[in-house]
């Protein structure tokens, strides 16, 4: 057991090329079942639909035991962000069979694994310069993206039947988008209170995400590394000393890649 025990424990945290490989495999079964979440969302539970939510249930379960139990902090595993999603995302799908609501809309929350895991953002960090460059923006678009389809899977129970399906869903989908960039085009609107608070609810959070997004994008692209001195934790790509207090840096770089 204490063999099997440390095995996983090198998987999960481990720093060769075998680990390394292992958790890029958990970001792609991560992005798998969130286009699957999205694409399942509008439509009706079928016996089909229902066996491969509790088979995945089952894998998402399998994987949050097997970070627990080879965690040195279980408390603070617990209160990371994309362990609490991925234990609503468990609890929606096998609560469903139980409920008349649909908790489809939850199960977006697994798009925040894809990039909010410790160990992913290390990896990424250490080997791709351009999500070094690019960080504050990527994150920043995973953020977005989860935002705008929970939000959109919420619309969707509130003001569509599950009649509706995948035309329904679009419809929710541009509700979602044409309120959160405030451009009020008054065709598919909320009549009743929830219905307007949620409306609120994504200008005011869309909105400030978006901003986040853009400024991203378009201010200068830094890379994080912390100054030992003035704990400065953002620089230049090439830069060799602090800009604000002068401290030489040694930024880890792969050097580039051009002719």
């Amino acid at each position: 057991m204490n063999e099997l025990h440390d095995t996983i424990r090198l998987l999960y945290n481990g720093s060769s090329q075998r680990a390394r490989r292992f958790r890029y495999g958990l970001i792609v079964f991560d992005t798998l079942s969130i286009i699957y979440f999205i694409t399942t969302a509008a439509l009706p539970t079928t016996q089909v639909l229902a066996a491969l939510n509790a088979a995945l249930g089952l894998l998402i379960l399998l994987d949050l035991a097997a970070r627990f139990w080879t965690s040195d902090n279980r408390r603070r595993e617990l209160t990371r962000i994309y362990t609490l999603a991925d234990i609503i995302v468990i609890a929606s799908l096998f609560l469903t069979p139980l409920l008349i609501e649909n908790l489809a809309f939850l199960r977006v929350l697994r798009g925040l694994r894809l990039i909010h895991s410790y160990h992913l953002l290390r990896d990424l960090r250490s080997e791709s310069l351009f999500f070094r460059r690019h960080e504050d923006a990527i994150l920043a678009a995973v953020n977005l993206f989860v935002f705008i389809f929970v939000s959109t899977s919420i619309v969707f129970v509130l003001a569509f039947d599950e009649q509706a399906g995948i035309t329904g869903y679009i419809d929710a989908l541009y509700f979602t988008v044409a309120t959160l960039t405030t451009t009020g085009f008054g065709d598919i609107t909320m009549t009743t209170p929830g219905g307007k608070l949620l409306s609120v609810f994504i200008m005011v959070v869309g909105v400030a995400l978006f901003l986040q997004l853009a400024r991203a994008i378009f201010q200068p692209s830094k890379i994080k590394h912390k100054c030992p001195e003035c704990g400065l934790d953002r620089h230049e790509p090439d830069a060799i000393h602090c800009k604000h207090c002068g401290e030489p840096l040694k930024i880890e770089t792969h050097g580039s890649t051009a002719a």
